[in-house]
């Protein structure tokens, strides 16, 4: 089943075709469960349903922010996937050059000891958050057809700095939903690095 936005978008402005929502503040969202959701909520609440899918029916104009959002979601769990899999290498190729006798039990040990921290993979969503992305008119744009290119350089910066909000937001929700009070991420979570939603990857 796809899930679909339930936010009103009728107050909200707009650049290149995406409302500008409102977002809750980092005190907002560590706050209590009787909150209201904002967007970057209901991106995380959907992603696991939602990422499955190759086709997705829009709605109205928050599905596109929850498109956008579930696809950063998606890259963030692609790169903390990858980050824990580059640690794990490299952790083996040490444990192999300190001792070539050592037992394939220990030497898997070895891989299996290696961790992303949680402070790890904060920084690494922020810095991701902060990399210079492509906007609608851009090529290679991920969402080229859903979102309209910039009309001047007014709109193309209300969208980046929004965007870069939504992203920094996302990253951060989803590090405490992964990790939680435990040292190793989630592996209900990093399982879906591999999906593919709408067939598509963020660039």
């Amino acid at each position: 089943m796809v899930y679909h936005s339930q936010l009103d978008t009728s107050e909200c402005q707009f650049a290149c075709g995406l409302p500008l929502m409102p977002l809750k503040s980092k005190a907002d969202h560590t706050a209590a469960e009787s909150r209201s959701r904002d967007i970057v909520d209901e991106s995380l609440y959907s992603f696991r349903a939602n990422v499955l899918f190759r086709n997705f029916e829009v709605k109205g104009a928050a599905d596109k922010l929850l498109i956008y959002l579930t696809l950063f979601v998606n890259l963030c769990l692609k790169r903390e996937s990858s980050s824990l899999e580059l640690c794990s290498n490299a952790d083996a190729v040490l444990l192999y050059r300190k001792s070539a006798s050592v037992s394939n039990t220990d030497f898997q040990a070895g891989i299996a000891d290696t961790r992303v921290n949680k402070a790890g993979a904060n920084a690494l969503v922020f810095q991701l958050a902060h990399e210079v992305f492509k906007v609608p008119g851009d090529s290679g744009f991920a969402l080229g057809g859903l979102l309209t290119p910039p009309v001047n350089k007014q709109e193309e910066g209300a969208f980046r700095l929004y965007v870069r909000q939504c992203r920094e937001q996302a990253g951060q929700r989803l590090v405490d939903k992964c990790f939680g009070t435990d040292a190793a991420p989630s592996k209900y979570w990093l399982a879906f690095a591999q999906k593919r939603f709408l067939n598509k990857y963020l660039t």
